[in-house]
């Protein structure tokens, strides 16, 4: 791993319906999940990309690789990309972009910038900042002579209207183009793939329900596209001849209502037939608080998502095929699309997923209450040891990194599951928003309600809340050998944030009590039963 300027010290679907899916047989409708083969580039570039630890940027930044292209990453969080396996062949800067720092070191002597950076789900100001940042990459960027950045906006249609979400995609878009340095702005529709939101939120639309009540934005018409095919049009960017300056369609050529982007899948699924039931129902708002309690997307996503449903999104030409072919062997259509991520994902080939970029994540020993950075603070601790004669650290990993999602949590399944019903309907994540990958996990991943802070295989776990809660939590798995077995210690650390955090841990106290020693014992259990 190459640091450009970060220092190396700062490294220190319970659900059973998808259960089903990993099983699918796919066709021979879409190609086979090996490792793409990516033409390299005519003229290698030096690529500095923003949002490399986003869905797109993080799938995009070993393809730009592949290609022979000099990666530079720009994250706030560089130990976020310690697992990540193209890591060592980058060059990682730590940028802060919502105040510019280390923004113009990373973007010196770059000569494509990809911009991947969305505020989406990050509040009421989104739009704000999403400006503010078009405008300091752009400065930037003409300040350090780079020669083209990319952008990846949304489909829209000509109208003021907008809703939030497309209207600050649109303005970004516009802003990089009114600068000075040439941009290609690429403008998609819901994005396929293993892993994505769009993707999720009709696979779990799909899967909940058999008959959908649903608003008159169902019948409006979308023009979906594979994300290998939008990696395919980023990549492909950095070649393109000449000072284009100007935005692009991309879409798939299959245009179809979102009512039967849903049925659709239910039959690529194997599922029973949906039926959609399209009711008046009222505002926008309304219909994104119900998307969040079916599927695994936070309110703060599904709001702005279905905001954006409003209108169709269709593309309105194909003027980007005067400067980037289509794929030679051709778009794929939904259908297509849809296999193949549900192959991908059975084979445990998902690279990213929607809630990826976690953001700044703190240096994972800090919370911990023995480090003297906490001494003043009251921290609330639920500390157990077990010892498992019969079992090694080695036998006991695997269960504790298979934790959450479909595996579920070990103990007391209702009270998980009230919990996190809670947890959504305050405006959290909610406890159904599942793992990457059901056995494998790596730093910045997402487990339910926990992100995946520290991460030493065989030895420890540490999980990061972001559940709502008045304060700040913990969960924390080691693993240690005694003797012809291992010491298992499972630890819950909680630092309450004002009356209402000390309020909240006396009364979760009693459940932790029946929750966490059955935790423990149940892992052990699993981990037998593996044997």
């Amino acid at each position: 791993m190459r640091h450009g300027g970060w220092h190396p010290d700062c490294l220190s679907e319970s659900r059973r319906s998808l259960a089903k899916l990993a099983n699918y047989t796919y066709g021979d409708s879409v190609e086979q999940s090996h490792p793409e083969a990516i033409e390299p580039s005519r003229h290698p570039r030096t690529v500095l990309v923003l949002g490399a630890t986003g869905y797109i940027g993080g799938r995009l930044v070993p393809r730009l690789l592949q290609a022979g292209h000099r990666v530079r990453v720009a994250v706030r969080s560089p130990h976020k990309l310690e697992q990540v396996p193209w890591a060592d062949d980058v060059d990682i800067h730590r940028v802060d972009l919502d105040d510019g720092d280390g923004l113009v070191e990373a973007a010196t002597g770059a000569e494509i910038i990809h911009h991947l950076v969305h505020s989406m789900g990050s509040g009421h100001d989104f739009e704000d900042r999403e400006a503010a940042t078009a405008r300091r990459v752009a400065e930037t960027a003409e300040a350090a002579g780079v020669r083209r950045i990319v952008y990846l906006g949304g489909l829209h249609p000509d109208k003021a209207d907008l809703s939030m979400h497309m209207r600050s995609r649109a303005e970004v878009g516009r802003i990089l183009i009114d600068s000075s340095v040439p941009t290609v702005a690429f403008q998609a529709g819901i994005i396929i793939g293993s892993g994505s939101a769009s993707f999720e939120m009709v696979r779990h639309l799909a899967l909940t329900l058999r008959l959908m009540p649903a608003p008159r934005w169902v019948t409006n018409h979308v023009e979906p596209l594979a994300v290998r095919d939008v990696l395919y049009y980023l990549l492909r960017a950095v070649d393109i001849d000449g000072d284009v300056n100007r935005a692009f369609d991309i879409g798939s050529h299959d245009v179809l209502k979102y009512a039967e982007i849903m049925k659709t899948f239910a039959a690529i699924a194997g599922l029973k037939p949906r039926h959609v039931l399209t009711l008046p129902l009222p505002a926008p708002t309304l219909s994104g608080i119900w998307v969040g309690l079916v599927t695994p997307l936070p309110f703060t996503l599904t709001l702005p998502l279905v905001q954006s449903l409003q209108e169709d999104a269709v593309t309105k030409d194909r003027d980007v095929d005067s400067v980037i072919s289509p794929p030679p062997d051709g778009l794929l259509n939904y259908e297509q699309s849809v296999r193949l991520a549900l192959q991908r994902e059975a084979e445990g080939a998902v690279d990213t997923n929607w809630d990826a970029d976690a953001g700044e994540l703190a240096q994972a020993a800090k919370p911990l209450p023995n480090d003297p950075e906490w001494a003043g603070e009251r921290v609330f601790t639920d500390d157990r040891t077990l010892r498992f004669p019969g079992l090694t650290p080695e036998q006991l990993w695997p269960v504790i990194e298979g934790i959450g999602g479909r595996n579920g949590w070990y103990s007391w399944p209702l009270a998980w599951k009230v919990r996190g019903v809670w947890d959504k309907l305050v405006g959290g994540v909610g406890l159904n928003r599942g793992r990457r990958l059901p056995d494998r996990l790596r730093v910045g991943d997402p487990v339910d309600w926990w992100r995946v802070e520290e991460l030493d295989p065989e030895h420890r776990l540490l999980l990061r809340a972001e559940m709502r809660v008045s304060g700040s939590a913990w969960l924390e798995f080691t693993t240690t050998e005694a003797g012809r077995g291992c010491d298992f210690r499972q630890r819950a650390v909680f630092i309450p944030k004002g009356i209402r955090g000390r309020l909240y841990w006396g009364f979760v106290s009693p459940f932790h009590r029946l929750i966490f020693p059955a935790m423990a014992k149940n892992i052990a259990g699993a981990a037998e039963k593996s044997r």
